[in-house]
């Protein structure tokens, strides 16, 4: 299966840098209505067979336009929602950010029953997903693409792709509408095919204004 992992457009808490990972969450930005409505062009030469988002708000309205153009209905799982942030929940400082990431990093480097502080653990973050790529895998979809979070997309890519470790993922952005492309199973498992960190559109988007969870945390 081709699995396409596409983190959501711009929001207005990524451009304060805030860890926000409530449900339904806030909506998009201009800009990240822009980039949402870029997508279909930016990923035309792939042959989508199931569409996916999360239950937040700014998945379901980044998929949109994908759904539009492809015919495809968006269906919403729960499993592939951002990383809850628990206690550092709408917190925009540099502290608040880096126990984030160094708790979701250590959960793809093996520690799963760290806890976020006041969160899920590793277990119970990594379950979620694969469940709901198992589900995908499932259905005999050629071609799948699942629009997701940040820190999600990026801790599930280290822990299960056999050729990105953490190192890479932590210190490799995954700007509003980036994405990772997947080739693989959950039976074989998976490799990277493409990591595509800047959005994919338009132009004058930049990494910089996704917020925390898609941002460079080297060193972890």
């Amino acid at each position: 299966m081709r699995l396409l992992l596409i983190r959501h457009g711009q929001t207005p808490s990524n451009l304060k840098h805030l860890l926000d990972t409530a449900a339904p969450g806030p909506g998009l930005t201009p800009l990240g209505q822009e980039q949402a409505a870029a997508l279909p062009q930016a990923l035309a030469a792939e042959k989508i067979d199931a569409l996916y988002a999360s239950t937040l708000v700014r998945t379901q309205l980044t998929a949109e336009p994908l759904a539009a153009a492809t015919g495809l209905e968006v269906q919403v799982r729960d499993g592939i929602r951002e990383l809850a942030a628990g206690e550092l929940e709408m917190r925009g400082d540099d502290d608040a950010a880096a126990a984030y990431l160094s708790t979701a990093f250590a959960w793809s480097a093996g520690d799963t029953g760290r806890r976020m502080p006041g969160g899920e653990n590793g277990v119970e973050a990594l379950g979620r997903f694969d469940a709901v790529v198992a589900e995908a895998a499932g259905t005999g979809a050629k071609t799948v693409a699942m629009v997701s979070h940040g820190a999600a997309i990026r801790m599930w890519v280290a822990a299960r792709a056999g050729n990105v470790d953490v190192a890479y993922a932590s210190g490799h952005p995954l700007g509003n509408t980036g994405v990772v492309v997947l080739s693989g199973s959950p039976a074989q498992g998976w490799q990277v095919l493409l990591w595509e960190g800047s959005p994919l559109g338009p132009e004058g988007s930049f990494p910089e204004d996704s917020g925390p969870a898609g941002a460079a945390a080297p060193g972890l």
